[in-house]
């Protein structure tokens, strides 16, 4: 069974260096974000993409949304950055918006579950963020829970329900739980949002309309 690490700042820093080792390994992290637990494991890895879903019971063919320390990462996964997606970025990063954007050719199929798409998101917890930051590339941000089953809010919740299949927890105090992030696909035309979440549309309205006035060609 995983045991649980405390962050309390950056003078705990070493805990996400040795989180950041057991994720290079091809292990799998529990973190905490801004709205639930999350399962990290290396975006580019596809054992431990497997055994990520493998745990969750989760199907293949369903995508796996990741997490981006800043936007310079972002290239890391995306083939391109549409100008309405830099727009929700200058306004929503960090923090609980996840945009769906043209996939990387290269990236694992259990990542975009062959959609060509992928979902990302720039935390607004800085204990995730930093965590991205010091493995270098992005992690996966899905949420830790058996598929099918409520989100978990807390390291011991995540320790109760999925046992050795974790490898390390972190912890921050209790995630707040609510609704999750919203996602908006800015790929397909029009652009739309494909789940309601912590953003409302009157927030995404006025990128949205604005995007839908002028035309633009993305």
């Amino acid at each position: 069974m995983a045991v649980i690490h405390s962050w309390r700042g950056p003078e705990d820093d070493q805990v996400l260096r040795q989180a950041a080792r057991v994720l290079a390994a091809g292990g799998v992290v529990a973190c905490p974000t801004e709205t639930f637990y999350a399962l990290a494991a290396d975006a580019g890895n596809e054992t431990a993409l497997n055994r990520l879903l493998a745990l969750k019971g989760r199907p293949a063919s369903k995508p796996l949304l990741v997490l981006v320390a800043d936007r310079e990462m972002l290239s890391q996964v995306a083939a391109a950055i549409p100008p309405l997606a830099e727009s929700l970025i200058a306004r929503f990063w960090p923090g609980p918006l996840t945009l769906i954007l043209p996939a990387r050719p290269d990236l694992p199929l259990p990542l975009t579950g062959g959609s060509g798409t992928i979902g990302v998101r720039q935390p607004g917890l800085a204990l995730t963020r930093r965590l991205v930051a010091f493995f270098g590339r992005p992690i996966t941000g899905t949420s830790a829970n058996l598929a099918g089953h409520e989100p978990l809010l807390t390291a011991a919740q995540v320790q109760a329900t999925l046992g050795a299949g974790v490898d390390f927890i972190l912890q921050d105090g209790p995630c707040p739980g609510g609704l999750p992030s919203t996602i908006v696909d800015v790929v397909h035309r029009p652009p739309r949002v494909i789940r309601a979440g912590v953003l409302s549309a009157q927030d995404l309205s006025p990128y949205l309309d604005n995007w839908r006035r002028e035309g633009s060609s993305q």
